[in-house]
């Protein structure tokens, strides 16, 4: 089946192009918003007549230009387009009513990577919640969860809510930006539609849910560098909140996990013996890396990298969040003096 996004669902619908002629529309949308045709949607939009006036940009920025991670950035003005572009990641994270209150349409393009612990998610659900109290129409266009369908990881406890954790959902939710959309949506006044992808096949090798065969990966955020880390990423991102590097610095940010002195070898048999099952038949490499920022910058570290590109995968059975959990565990009980 062919697939195409919701921006490019969007784009064909001629009923909805006109209506985005005579709007005022905002548009949420970074480096990853693009087409089919790899044309980002701003561009695409623009070109297609509708009445763009104004641009938001999530963390990492509009264009993908802040590279570290937790770094706010400013507002700016469009080099391309001349138009105003709002930083949600700044001295704001919702957007305040005088940055909505001319808008008649208000459009969410972000590539997310089905992980939680990733803020563009609780950016959609902060739109919302914003648009119900403004009266402006919300338009999210859907896009794949390139971790797929499996569930992974604990629910976030109640009251423990947060810019990287806004909903009691599994770490590893399974559902796409639009299927979020929905259930952020629940009790809410608003005003929104979900444009549909065309031909997503969560469940069909090899991708599980990236269209591997018809789209390139491009980064949603200058981490996410592949496919892989987002397979990874619901597992490796709980590394950022130990003294383990969890790859910064490196070319396999968020799929590798390693400190100087760390004995992967080890901690590789130790975690086949505990709980093999949690690998779905993704591979353990042990190697050595030294980061050239962020956590053991310009120091040498013992370290493992996961690889799920390998023959004998199984996406349905690989639980990253599990995996790490493991490793976690191995490291206070055996390698204590590692933490």
């Amino acid at each position: 089946m062919k697939f195409s996004f919701g921006m490019d669902q969007l784009l064909a619908d001629t009923g909805s192009l006109k209506t985005l002629k005579q709007a005022r529309v905002g548009l949420m949308a970074h480096p990853a918003s693009v087409t089919s045709g790899n044309q980002h949607s701003v561009d695409a939009l623009i070109a297609a007549g509708a009445n763009v006036v104004r641009a938001f940009g999530p963390q990492h920025g509009m264009r993908g230009d802040v590279q570290d991670n937790m770094i706010e950035t400013a507002d700016f003005l469009d080099p391309v387009h001349q138009l105003p572009v709002i930083s949600l990641y700044g001295k704001h994270r919702r957007p305040t009513q005088e940055m909505l209150q001319d808008l008649d349409i208000l459009i969410y393009d972000l590539q997310d990577l089905g992980c939680r612990i990733y803020t563009y998610i609780t950016t959609l659900k902060y739109l919302l919640e914003a648009c119900a109290a403004n009266g402006t129409q919300l338009w999210v266009t859907d896009r794949p969860n390139p971790a797929g369908r499996p569930v992974d990881g604990t629910h976030l406890e109640p009251g423990q809510e947060s810019f990287v954790g806004c909903a009691p959902l599994p770490c590893r939710h399974g559902l796409t930006v639009g299927e979020l959309a929905h259930y952020f949506a629940a009790g809410l006044d608003i005003d929104f539609q979900v444009i549909k992808m065309q031909g997503y096949q969560p469940l069909e090798a090899p991708g599980f849910g990236w269209p591997l065969a018809h789209r390139a990966w491009v980064n949603p955020s200058p981490n996410a560098a592949s496919l892989n880390m987002a397979r990874c990423f619901a597992g490796t991102v709980l590394l950022e909140g130990t003294c383990l590097s969890e790859g910064r610095g490196t070319t396999v940010p968020l799929e590798v996990l390693g400190a100087p002195g760390l004995d992967a070898r080890a901690l590789i048999n130790r975690l086949m013996q505990l709980d093999p099952d949690c690998l779905g038949g993704a591979w353990l490499r042990d190697c050595h890396f030294i980061p050239t920022f962020h956590k053991h910058a310009g120091e040498l570290c013992g370290a493992l990298q996961i690889h799920t590109e390998v023959a004998g995968y199984d996406h349905q059975a690989f639980k990253p969040w599990r995996l790490i959990a493991n490793l976690l565990k191995i490291l206070r009980q055996d390698f204590p003096d590692q933490l």
